[in-house]
C-alpha cells in the first residue's frame, strides 16, 4: 500500500511538472501575443504585417495550441487522483475556480483562436501568391483577437486561484461561492463566443479587468 501511494505522489509531481512547464509557454505565447506581436501589427506597414502572418505567426501558433493541449491534459490527470495527500488543500473550491477558466481558455484556443487563424493565414498566402483575399478574414481576426483577450482576462484569476489552494491555505468548500463564480466566468465566456471587445480592447484594459475579476472572484470565496 505504500508502494502505491508512492508511485502515485511520484505520478502526480510528474504530471504538475509538465502542467507547469506547458502552461508556461502556452501563457507565455498568450502574452507575446496580446501584449507585444498585437501592438506590433498596429504599427507596421501591411506588406510586413503579411511576412508575420505568413511566417511568425504560425510557429507562435504551434506552440500556443500544443501548450495548450499539454497543459489540459496534464491538469485533467491531476484532478483524477482524488485520493492524493494533498487533496484537502489542493482539489477545493480554489482550483475547480481555476481549473473552470483554465478548460475555458483551452477550449477557446482549440475551437475558436486556431480556426479562425488559419483562415486568416491561408488569406494572407493567397494574397502573396497574387490571389484574392479571403471575404472572411477580418471576421475571423476579430473572433481570434475576442477569444485572446479573454483567454489573457481569464488568465489573471486563473492563476490566482491555482497558487490560492495552496498559497493562502484556505480550503473553501462553499457551493454558494462556486455556483456565483461559475455563473461569472460563463457570462464573460459567452461574450467570448457572441459578444463584443468592450473595455477588454486595450492592453491596460484587459490587465485591470483581469484584476478586477480576480478581486470579485476572492470576495465570493470569502463572503458567501
Amino acid at each position: 500500500m505504500n508502494d502505491f501511494f508512492l508511485y502515485l505522489g511520484l505520478g502526480f509531481f510528474i504530471f504538475k511538472w509538465i502542467h507547469f512547464l506547458a502552461g508556461i509557454t502556452w501563457i507565455g505565447v498568450l502574452y507575446y501575443f496580446n501584449f507585444i506581436q498585437g501592438e506590433w501589427f498596429k504599427e507596421i506597414e501591411d506588406q510586413t504585417k503579411g511576412v508575420a502572418i505568413r511566417t511568425l505567426v504560425p510557429r507562435a501558433l504551434w506552440w500556443f495550441r500544443w501548450g495548450a493541449m499539454f497543459t489540459f491534459l496534464s491538469g485533467v490527470a491531476m484532478l483524477l487522483p482524488q485520493g492524493h495527500p494533498d487533496f484537502s488543500l489542493t482539489y477545493n473550491v480554489y482550483i475547480y475556480t481555476g481549473a473552470l477558466m483554465g478548460t475555458l481558455m483551452f477550449l477557446n484556443v482549440w475551437l475558436i483562436i486556431w480556426p479562425a487563424q488559419k483562415i486568416v493565414i491561408a488569406s494572407s498566402e493567397s494574397v502573396a501568391a497574387g490571389g484574392e483575399a479571403d471575404p472572411t478574414a477580418a471576421a475571423a481576426l476579430g473572433r481570434a483577437g475576442l477569444a485572446s483577450r479573454t483567454n489573457t482576462l481569464f488568465s489573471i484569476p486563473m492563476l490566482f486561484f491555482m497558487g490560492a489552494a495552496r498559497g493562502l491555505g484556505a480550503d473553501s468548500t462553499s457551493q454558494s461561492a462556486l455556483i456565483f463564480s461559475t455563473i461569472i466566468i460563463l457570462l464573460i465566456e459567452a461574450n467570448a463566443i457572441k459578444g463584443k471587445m468592450g473595455p477588454i480592447t486595450s492592453v491596460k484594459g484587459v490587465i485591470h479587468c483581469g484584476l478586477l475579476l480576480t478581486l470579485v472572484l476572492y470576495c465570493s470565496h470569502c463572503y458567501i
